[in-house]
């Protein structure tokens, strides 16, 4: 793999000299607070089967995420759409990388077909960057959005967006669906951009956030999520909250990296739980809405929490 497209050396760079030569090793023992139980439950089982059955890609299977089992149990979960082949390479995701080939003009029928036959009260749909698409891959949204409202009336729909190259176009086509809620995640501090979301920019990923809150108005929700554990400080991160509360953000999520594999970028450092609670209270000090701050806190992880729901879960956990 060429060097300039190597997820744990992006660019040819020594990420030692901005993470620091003391970084976690990859095949350490984590702190007990990482500790959950694997997913295994029934409804665990069956809802793998429907989504094998109807050829669908979930961020919660592609990226390994420890809360699969959990949120399942919900009744929420997050479909990623348009393939699963990304068309850029950030230095910490699990999600493969490429030339895109997908083109489904059916897959957003077929996704809301599984969320009416899962169930689900909450659904969030995201999916790979598709900057070779004329429009980002922002008709996709549009179409799953639509297919939703059709299939499964009841059912909220969360959209966790690309930011389209910060293109206005593809965005007022997703917002113009009126998602409940419409989320894109910065995903780390502004120092670390170069290092782990080459191709993309934090005060554009800000601007998008606040067009999206703009045109949609009351009726939609902004959200948006960052990573903790490679090596940026309390300070940054308040910093970056106070920088998307300045574009309008009402909802953030803050959770723990984990490296996928040697090929990711190294983890600096675990964040304690006491740690998680106090940038909790920063941010809710900031005027944030919701605040979700933990070790296994993901994007989506209890997205049912983030918004008002019309009716209870579905699962065993659901009254949790």
């Amino acid at each position: 793999m060429s060097a300039t497209r190597s997820r744990a050396n992006p660019g040819g760079m020594d990420v030692l000299k901005v993470l620091g030569s003391d970084v976690r090793p990859l095949r350490e023992r984590k702190p007990p607070w990482f500790k959950v139980p694997p997913p295994g439950g029934q409804r665990y089982r069956e809802l793998t089967e429907l989504i094998r059955s109807e050829n669908l890609h979930t961020v919660c299977q592609e990226a390994a995420c420890p809360n699969v089992g959990e949120c399942w149990e919900r009744g929420t979960a997050t479909f990623m759409i348009l393939g699963d082949t990304c068309t850029r390479r950030c230095g910490f995701c699990n999600v493969k990388t490429g030339k895109p080939t997908w083109n489904d003009p059916l897959e957003p029928a077929r996704v809301a077909r599984s969320i009416a036959r899962m169930g689900l009260r909450h659904a969030v749909i995201t999916s790979v960057d598709r900057d070779d698409l004329p429009d980002k891959g922002a008709s996709a949204f549009v179409g799953v959005i639509r297919q939703v409202r059709r299939q499964a009336p009841d059912c909220q729909v969360e959209v966790l967006t690309p930011d389209f190259q910060g293109q206005e176009m593809p965005l007022a086509k997703v917002i113009a669906e009126r998602p409940d809620v419409f989320n894109h995640n910065v995903e780390v501090v502004p120092r670390l951009y170069p290092l782990a979301r080459r191709g993309s920019e934090f005060q554009r990923s800000c601007r998008v956030l606040r067009l999206a809150g703009e045109m949609g108005g009351e009726e939609v929700v902004t959200k948006s999520g960052l990573m903790v554990g490679l090596g940026e400080t309390h300070d940054e991160l308040v910093d970056a909250f106070a920088s998307l509360r300045e574009h309008g953000v009402q909802v953030l999520t803050v959770g723990q990296y984990l490296r996928p594999s040697e090929r990711h970028l190294p983890v600096v450092r675990y964040w304690h739980p006491d740690e998680f609670a106090a940038l909790e209270r920063a941010a809710y000090e900031l005027g944030f809405e919701h605040v979700a701050a933990g070790p296994l806190v993901r994007s989506s992880y209890h997205a049912d929490q983030h918004v008002p729901q019309a009716r209870a879960g579905v699962g065993p956990l659901a009254a949790v």
